[in-house]
């Protein structure tokens, strides 16, 4: 192949976005691109360079494919050892621990149920995920501010990585408000019913 040909990281760096994104941008037909023979993505720098001119300004992308970005990213900061330096984290036995590193997932996937319905299932999302970590934290003799540390340590890696993938996509800012905004909503929602139900079952083992 000659010098014009680019491969997708090379593309990426021209792009000045992650290489997650020229694959998602290829994969919707977004950005023009070919394949060899042995089915690797090739890119020409002049209609990268013409893509990149003509498209300035942010588009919109879909938020399904943002949600699966996001995902890959939280996994990747989860299992970075920043759980590690958590003093609640440090409390729990490997058991536990187990659990917890699940815990992004449920946050993350209830999200996604709350996005898909467009907000008309929140309350039960939010009762349901909430309740999902304060029965955790009682079960593993984490007191409620523990447990609601546990919680804000999630729900900041989710906000973390949603704003990380955003922006690699060029997605336009009243997209990523608009995204933002119902993670705070849904997120809010869930640390209500997380001390609702940790103070109930408080008051049961009385």
């Amino acid at each position: 192949m000659t010098e014009e040909w680019l491969s997708l990281s090379d593309a990426a760096t021209i792009l000045g976005v992650h290489p997650s994104t020229v694959r998602l941008w290829s994969d919707k037909g977004v950005l023009p691109t070919h394949k060899t023979q042995g089915g690797h993505r090739r890119y020409k720098s002049n209609e990268i360079l013409l893509w990149a001119e003509s498209n300035k300004k942010p588009h919109e992308v879909p938020t399904e494919n943002l949600m699966q970005e996001i995902i890959k990213t939280v996994r990747v900061q989860i299992s970075e050892g920043r759980l590690q330096a958590e003093s609640w984290y440090q409390k729990l036995d490997e058991e536990a621990r187990t659990q917890y590193r699940m815990s992004g997932r449920s946050l993350f996937h209830g999200l996604m149920a709350y996005v898909a319905s467009d907000g008309a299932d929140a309350a039960t999302e939010a009762y349901a995920v909430g309740y999902e970590y304060a029965s955790r934290a009682r079960r593993y003799n984490l007191n409620y501010v523990d447990a609601v540390k546990a919680f804000l340590f999630f729900r900041d890696a989710l906000v973390e990585s949603l704003f990380k993938v955003y922006g690699d996509a060029n997605a336009p800012a009243n997209q990523t408000a608009q995204m933002y905004s119902k993670t705070h909503t849904f997120t809010d929602d869930i640390l209500v019913s997380l001390l609702e139900t940790y103070q109930s079952l408080e008051n049961a083992n009385r």
